[in-house]
């Protein structure tokens, strides 16, 4: 049988075995807190900026908030517009002074275009080169004779006509190089 003075002494036991689980709980979480604090305080700042962030946004503002906080909002508006305008000019002049305008700039895109234009010159060049080349080995040792510029006899080989039908694969098409 259990009496009452039993009853309350397992109650007491529970509370303060409740209590001691619970302090154990907060000074560890606290000690969790204070590492992730020394480690990166950076994250600590953010998360704290979040909850106050939600918890302004939950709270309502009321009237005298709004007549105090207007002046100060509307100071902070023109001195983050006057920050962001010095910002922007101190770039641009950065910039200007490393020669990097909006005319050096497309000066040396239209350059950047030219030479891979010529780059591409160059390689349209080449290949029909190589098909030149290639046609007129083919056509020396088609006719027994040594395959170099000559044809074998001496003579220079005449240019294949550029603009002719050429067959690659098992399809024919028009091949006319910009050269």
């Amino acid at each position: 049988m259990t009496t009452q003075a039993d009853n309350d002494q397992n109650s007491n036991g529970r509370i303060k075995d409740g209590l001691d689980s619970a302090r154990a709980t907060a000074s560890q979480a606290t000690a969790r807190a204070s590492e992730t604090l020394e480690t990166n305080p950076l994250a600590m700042l953010a998360g704290g900026l979040a909850i106050g962030a939600i918890a302004g946004a939950l709270i309502p503002r009321t009237d005298k908030e709004r007549e105090l906080l207007r002046p100060v909002g509307a100071k902070l508006g023109a001195t983050a517009a006057a920050a962001i305008a010095a910002a922007k000019e101190a770039g641009r002049t950065e910039l200007e002074n490393r020669g990097l305008t909006k005319d050096s700039a497309r000066d040396q895109v239209k350059t950047l275009l030219k030479d891979v234009g010529k780059a591409a010159g160059g390689a349209a060049s080449a290949a029909v080169k190589s098909a030149r080349q290639e046609a007129t080995g083919a056509e020396a040792q088609g006719q027994g004779g040594q395959a170099d510029s000559t044809g074998g006899n001496g003579d220079r080989v005449p240019p294949i006509n550029p603009h002719q039908q050429v067959m690659t694969g098992d399809r024919e098409t028009s091949f006319s190089p910009s050269v």
